[in-house]
């Protein structure tokens, strides 16, 4: 069987996670001293290799060494860290993507009664958000849950709210939920706060993988984004999820004609690459 592989033309690194990589390799380049609160972005194999340049990650101000700038990861921190990190006398370079901050300035808005969040709300970028919200907030994943916070909190009918959504949440679920919020929210101001890279890369992913045998998304498996790609490709055609090309399930490709491959936005590109050469010598062992 003659095999052959396309892949995303979105696949890999999104903006913001090129420019915290970037700010973060810069001042190692420079020869700073430099930690990083929580993993920079989702990618455990770039992390471990920023960490050998030393760039160590802590959980919590407290923790930063002396001496020692700390970089604000990708999907942001609470308002109340910038306090801790200020009242620590820490150096910061914040480097979080320019699209959550974007979210942080419209939950600090004193002007709305409350604030809802469309995304998971053990994810960090979540909760940064709920961190600069200046009135209640209330976190939801699908429409079902939309309906028990409505349930069980009648007055927000009536109430000023912005409804904004993580930045990589599943594109169709806020069509479908922001659908339901302007029927039931009468006072509801909606902010369509989906990254846009993150949009063309789930529908480039669900193209690709109506027109596959089988999907190869690569990216950590903490990493939002690229879950939600595994999701939309698994719900079309039999799919893996894979750090690195050591994770390949070789003797399922080996089956598979047409092989499809997307990428998370903190995949660097040489992973997508060393995962690509790997499947090469799948095809040359079918000639």
């Amino acid at each position: 069987m003659q095999l052959t592989i396309r892949v995303a033309k979105s696949a890999g690194f999104c903006f913001g996670v090129s420019r915290a990589v970037g700010m973060v390799e810069g001042m190692l380049d420079r020869g700073e001293r430099v930690c990083t609160l929580g993993p920079v972005i989702h990618n455990p194999r770039l992390v471990a290799e920023l960490g050998a340049r030393g760039a160590a990650v802590v959980d919590m101000p407290e923790q930063v060494p002396p001496g020692t700038a700390a970089v604000i990861r990708s999907h942001g921190v609470p308002r109340e860290t910038y306090d801790r990190l200020r009242d620590a006398g820490v150096r910061v370079a914040d480097a979080t993507c320019p699209f959550v901050a974007k979210i942080h300035r419209i939950v600090a808005d004193p002007a709305y009664e409350a604030v809802l969040i469309a995304g998971d709300p053990r994810h960090p970028e979540v909760e940064g958000i709920r961190g600069h919200c200046a009135v209640p907030s209330f976190v939801f994943s699908d429409r079902r849950e939309l309906r028990q916070i409505l349930a069980e909190h009648p007055a927000l009918r009536t109430q000023k709210l912005a409804v904004v959504a993580q930045t990589t949440f599943h594109a169709e679920l806020w069509t479908e939920c922001s659908e339901f919020l302007k029927k039931v929210y009468t006072n509801a101001i909606i902010f369509d706060t989906i990254c846009s890279a993150t949009s063309v890369r789930q529908r480039e992913a669900k193209e690709l993988a109506s027109e596959s045998d089988f999907m190869v998304i690569v990216g950590g498996r903490q990493s939002s984004n690229t879950r939600k790609l595994y999701t939309v490709c698994a719900e079309i055609c039999p799919s893996a999820l894979v750090e690195g090309a050591d994770e390949l399930p070789l003797g399922k490709l080996r089956r598979a004609g047409r092989i499809g491959v997307t990428a998370g936005a903190s995949t660097p590109a040489r992973i997508i690459k060393e995962v690509l050469n790997t499947m090469s010598g799948l095809d040359n062992d079918n000639n």
